[in-house]
Protein backbone atom coordinates (compact mmCIF):
# COMPACT_ATOMS: atom_id res chain seq x y z
CA UNK A 1 0.00 0.00 0.00
CA UNK A 2 1.46 3.74 -0.70
CA UNK A 3 0.88 6.14 1.61
CA UNK A 4 1.07 9.84 1.87
CA UNK A 5 2.87 11.72 4.69
CA UNK A 6 2.35 15.35 4.73
CA UNK A 7 3.58 18.05 7.12
CA UNK A 8 7.26 16.65 7.59
CA UNK A 9 9.43 18.75 8.76
CA UNK A 10 12.52 19.90 6.33
CA UNK A 11 14.96 18.35 8.69
CA UNK A 12 13.35 15.17 8.23
CA UNK A 13 15.59 12.19 6.14
CA UNK A 14 14.25 9.22 4.52
CA UNK A 15 15.83 6.87 6.48
CA UNK A 16 14.14 8.82 10.32
CA UNK A 17 10.78 8.29 8.30
CA UNK A 18 11.17 4.90 7.36
CA UNK A 19 12.38 4.06 11.32
CA UNK A 20 9.12 5.46 12.13
CA UNK A 21 6.98 3.57 9.64
CA UNK A 22 9.26 0.30 10.68
CA UNK A 23 7.35 0.01 14.09
CA UNK A 24 4.40 -0.95 12.46
CA UNK A 25 6.02 -3.65 9.77
CA UNK A 26 8.28 -3.50 6.65
CA UNK A 27 8.83 -0.82 4.85
CA UNK A 28 9.03 -0.87 1.03
CA UNK A 29 10.31 1.97 0.47
CA UNK A 30 10.38 5.84 1.25
CA UNK A 31 10.48 8.90 -1.00
CA UNK A 32 10.69 12.17 0.24
CA UNK A 33 9.82 15.21 -2.57
CA UNK A 34 12.40 17.84 -2.95
CA UNK A 35 12.46 21.05 -4.39
CA UNK A 36 14.25 20.41 -7.97
CA UNK A 37 16.31 23.89 -7.83
CA UNK A 38 16.69 24.49 -3.85
CA UNK A 39 16.46 20.06 -3.28
CA UNK A 40 14.94 21.19 0.28
CA UNK A 41 12.20 19.42 1.18
CA UNK A 42 8.53 20.33 0.26
CA UNK A 43 7.01 18.95 3.35
CA UNK A 44 5.62 15.31 1.74
CA UNK A 45 6.37 12.26 1.23
CA UNK A 46 5.82 8.52 0.31
CA UNK A 47 5.93 5.31 1.97
CA UNK A 48 5.13 2.08 0.50
CA UNK A 49 4.49 -1.07 2.44
CA UNK A 50 3.76 -4.98 1.48
CA UNK A 51 1.54 -5.70 4.21
CA UNK A 52 -1.76 -3.42 3.92
CA UNK A 53 -3.19 -4.31 7.51
CA UNK A 54 0.63 -2.95 8.91
CA UNK A 55 -0.08 -0.03 6.69
CA UNK A 56 -3.64 0.80 7.93
CA UNK A 57 -2.40 0.41 11.33
CA UNK A 58 0.55 2.66 10.72
CA UNK A 59 -2.14 5.43 8.70
CA UNK A 60 -4.26 5.62 12.13
CA UNK A 61 -2.20 5.31 14.59
CA UNK A 62 0.81 8.06 13.06
CA UNK A 63 -2.13 10.29 11.50
CA UNK A 64 -1.62 13.84 13.93
CA UNK A 65 1.33 12.85 15.63
CA UNK A 66 4.25 14.61 16.49
CA UNK A 67 7.56 13.91 14.39
CA UNK A 68 10.18 16.48 14.49
CA UNK A 69 7.77 18.64 16.10
CA UNK A 70 4.91 19.00 13.63
CA UNK A 71 1.54 16.60 13.80
CA UNK A 72 1.89 14.34 10.68
CA UNK A 73 -0.82 14.18 7.77
CA UNK A 74 -0.99 10.42 7.26
CA UNK A 75 -3.43 8.35 4.95
CA UNK A 76 -3.36 6.40 1.94
CA UNK A 77 -2.18 7.75 -1.14
CA UNK A 78 -4.70 8.59 -4.38
CA UNK A 79 -3.16 8.59 -8.01
CA UNK A 80 -1.65 10.99 -9.19
CA UNK A 81 -4.21 11.94 -11.67
CA UNK A 82 -6.70 12.83 -8.41
CA UNK A 83 -4.06 14.64 -6.81
CA UNK A 84 -4.07 17.34 -9.39
CA UNK A 85 -0.85 16.51 -10.71
CA UNK A 86 0.72 18.58 -13.16
CA UNK A 87 -0.72 16.94 -16.30
CA UNK A 88 -4.04 20.04 -17.16
CA UNK A 89 -4.16 20.43 -20.57
CA UNK A 90 -6.29 23.64 -20.25
CA UNK A 91 -3.93 25.92 -18.74
CA UNK A 92 -2.51 25.36 -15.12
CA UNK A 93 0.64 24.23 -15.45
CA UNK A 94 0.63 22.96 -19.06
CA UNK A 95 3.14 25.99 -20.74
CA UNK A 96 1.94 24.81 -23.90
CA UNK A 97 1.27 28.38 -25.65
CA UNK A 98 -1.79 27.23 -27.15
CA UNK A 99 -3.46 26.49 -23.98
CA UNK A 100 -2.69 29.17 -21.99
CA UNK A 101 -2.52 33.38 -22.61
CA UNK A 102 -0.68 34.69 -24.92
Amino acid sequence: MKIYVGNIARESRENDVKNLFETYGTVDSVVLIRDNYTNLLKGFGFVEMSDDEAAKKAISELDGQLFNDRPLNVSVAKPRNENGGNHNRRGGYNRDRRYGSH
